[in-house]
C-alpha cells in the first residue's frame, strides 16, 4: 500500500451578478456550475468504476476526461480518499477547464497493488467509451472529447491519446462498441517511456503497476512487456495532438520523458507542444514565476477540440 505521506502529498466561483431592470423585476440568476458525484461508468467483478462529472456553468459542448496522479497507487482500506478528489489537481486542470466552458469527467480506476497492468489502461478507455456512447445526455459532441492527466494520471492521458482503442462490434455492451481514442491530450509530468530513468520510488511504483520489476536485459520479454506498455511505443501519425508540460527539477519522473516524446511525435508529424517548467519538480502547480500553463492548456483544447 502506499505511504499515507505520499498520498497526502499527491493529494498535496464565480460570483454571479444579478441585474436589476427597470422599475423593480430581477433577471433571473445565470446558472452556476455544478458536480453531479459518483456516477457509475462501468462495472468490474462488482467493484462500481466511478467518475465526478463536472458541469460548467455555461457549458461549450466538449468533454475532457481528467485523470489524477496517484503514482499507480490506490489505498485498500474501506476508507481509502478517492482519486478523482484530489484537491490541489482538480484545482491545476480541472477548475481552470469548467471555467472555460468544458464538461470534465474525473474518474477513479483500478490501481496498484490490488490490480495490475493493463487494468488502468483498461479502465481509462472504458471511461471515453461511457462519455462518448452518453454524449447527448452529457450535452457534449462525441466527437470532440479531450483527456488531461499529472504523473500517472498523465500517463493515461498520454495513452488514450496514441492507442488505436477500437471499439468491439459484437460487444453485448453497446458502451464497449465505441472509440476509447480521444482528440487531443494534455498531459502533466507524464512517465512516457516505462524503460526509461525513475528514482527509487517511481521504480517501485511502476514495478508494482506492471507486476514485475523491470529487468536489466533489453532482450528480456519482461522488458518488452515494459516498452510495450510505454505511450512512446504506440506513437503513430494519426495519434491525437499532445500538449505536454514538465518540470526541469523533476526528480520522480525526469523530463527527459516528454522530450523524449516531443521528438517521437513531431517524427511522426502529429501537432506537440513541450512546455518546460524552469525550476518545478513533480505536480506542478500553477505559480507566477512560471509560464502560464493554465492559459496554455485552455489554449490548446479549444485550438484542437473546439473546431
Amino acid at each position: 500500500m502506499m505511504p499515507r505521506r505520499v498520498l497526502a502529498a499527491l493529494s498535496a466561483a464565480f460570483a454571479l451578478v444579478l441585474l436589476v431592470s427597470a422599475p423593480v423585476a430581477a433577471q433571473a440568476p445565470a446558472p452556476a456550475a455544478r458536480v453531479d458525484r459518483d456516477v457509475v461508468y462501468g462495472m468490474y467483478s462488482g467493484l462500481a468504476l466511478l467518475m465526478d462529472v463536472h458541469r460548467p456553468a455555461a457549458p461549450n459542448g466538449t468533454a475532457i476526461v481528467a485523470i489524477t496522479g496517484i503514482g499507480f497507487h490506490a489505498g485498500g482500506g474501506y476508507g481509502a480518499a478517492p482519486m478523482k478528489e484530489i484537491e490541489p489537481q482538480l484545482n491545476v486542470f480541472v477548475k481552470p477547464l469548467v471555467a472555460a466552458g468544458y464538461t470534465v469527467f474525473v474518474i477513479n480506476h483500478r490501481a496498484a497493488p490490488a490490480f495490475r497492468y493493463p487494468a488502468a489502461i483498461e479502465d481509462a478507455e472504458r471511461a471515453v467509451r461511457f462519455v462518448r456512447h452518453y454524449a447527448t445526455r452529457f450535452a457534449i459532441s462525441p466527437d470532440r472529447i479531450g483527456a488531461v492527466g499529472a504523473s500517472s494520471g498523465g500517463y493515461l492521458a498520454s495513452m488514450l491519446g496514441v492507442r488505436s482503442g477500437p471499439g468491439a462490434p459484437d460487444d453485448d455492451d453497446a458502451v464497449n462498441r465505441e472509440p476509447a481514442r480521444v482528440q487531443a491530450v494534455v498531459a502533466y509530468c507524464p512517465p512516457e517511456d516505462l524503460t526509461g530513468a525513475f528514482n527509487d520510488f517511481g521504480v517501485s511504483a511502476i514495478a508494482a503497476f506492471m507486476g514485475i520489476l523491470r529487468p536489466s536485459d533489453p532482450a528480456s520479454a519482461e522488458f518488452k512487456m515494459y516498452r510495450q506498455a510505454s505511450p512512446i511505443a504506440s506513437v503513430s501519425a494519426d495519434d491525437a495532438p499532445i500538449l505536454l508540460i514538465h518540470g526541469d527539477q523533476d526528480q520522480l519522473v525526469p523530463i527527459a520523458h516528454s522530450e523524449k516524446m516531443e521528438a517521437a511525435l513531431r517524427e511522426a508529424n502529429v501537432p506537440v507542444k513541450l512546455i518546460r517548467v524552469t525550476g518545478s519538480g513533480h505536480l506542478i502547480s500553477q505559480k507566477p514565476e512560471y509560464p502560464d500553463f493554465t492559459t496554455e492548456m485552455v489554449r490548446w483544447f479549444d485550438v484542437h477540440l473546439r473546431k
